[in-house]
């Protein structure tokens, strides 16, 4: 029988001092797993670590700094004795407006981040312990990655590419690797913040589901995708937006149009 059950696995989840990422850490913690996080400073990443509680730890690198993703990877190791699961969390978006107002710095920030890290960390996990003694990678990508939006083109772009990656990687690093991502919709976070905050109730009644998202939904899904649940799942982008991608549910709620 296959569970949820992730007592004796260890995850390193980056950027996970709050928001997506520390739900993350949390679900994956709370399924018996061991959980490194990381953040750009000790400071906060001690602070999510005790926030975790149990076997956590905490430890500072900039998703795109090579020396310090491969210092993570080898102390987690060092702490825990592997390294099965890595959620590709952190995230950037510098660049809102149209695709040509963007500049090569705000351009180059986005994908570095948004592409090139999962690339990295994925490397350096799978060069340690994921190729030999396999698990799970979990890429943190967005429902913006499936369409198109006003301003958020690079941002989107990004998370497109994310996807691709996600199955490219599925397939290079089969059979011993599972590879997944998650897409979600307007999660309360502060990277998303500008998406919700000024008019959150407009964004409930469009959604199916009736709410934005809420760093714990998507927490969990990534626990599932790290678990032996999703033994048979690779290759995959879990949408988790509450329907968001349905279109306006509001339009749906209106009861039947007089005299029809």
């Amino acid at each position: 029988m296959t569970t949820m059950d992730l007592t004796g696995r260890t995850a390193i989840i980056t950027g996970a001092s709050r928001g997506i990422g520390l739900a993350a850490a949390q679900a994956i913690a709370a399924a018996g797993g061991n959980v490194v996080l990381t953040s750009r400073s000790q400071e906060s990443a001690d602070a999510a670590a005790a926030e975790v509680g149990g076997a956590a730890l905490g430890v500072a690198a900039h998703a795109v700094d090579a020396d310090a993703a491969r210092r993570c990877v080898d102390l987690a190791i060092e702490k825990f004795g592997s390294v099965d699961i890595l959620v590709n969390n952190a995230g950037t978006n510098p660049a809102y407006g149209p695709v040509i107002s963007q500049d090569y710095a705000r351009f180059q920030k986005t994908f570095d981040v948004n592409l090139w890290a999962p690339i990295l960390w994925t490397a350096l996990a799978t060069e340690a312990w994921l190729g030999e003694h396999g698990g799970a990678v979990i890429n943190t990508a967005s429902i913006g990655g499936l369409g198109f939006e006003a301003n958020l083109g690079l941002y989107n772009a990004s998370k497109a590419a994310l996807i691709h990656l996600t199955k490219q990687m599925a397939l290079e690093l089969s059979p011993r690797v599972r590879v997944n991502a998650v897409a979600p919709g307007v999660v309360r976070t502060r990277l998303a913040a500008a998406l919700w905050q000024e008019h959150e109730q407009l964004l409930n009644d469009a959604t199916a589901l009736n709410r934005i998202g809420e760093p714990e939904d998507i927490g969990a899904a990534i626990a599932f995708l790290a678990s032996d649940a999703a033994s048979w799942v690779t290759g995959e982008t879990m949408v988790i937006d509450g329907g968001q991608r349905l279109g306006d549910a509001a339009l749906f709620r209106k009861g039947p149009v007089a005299g029809a």
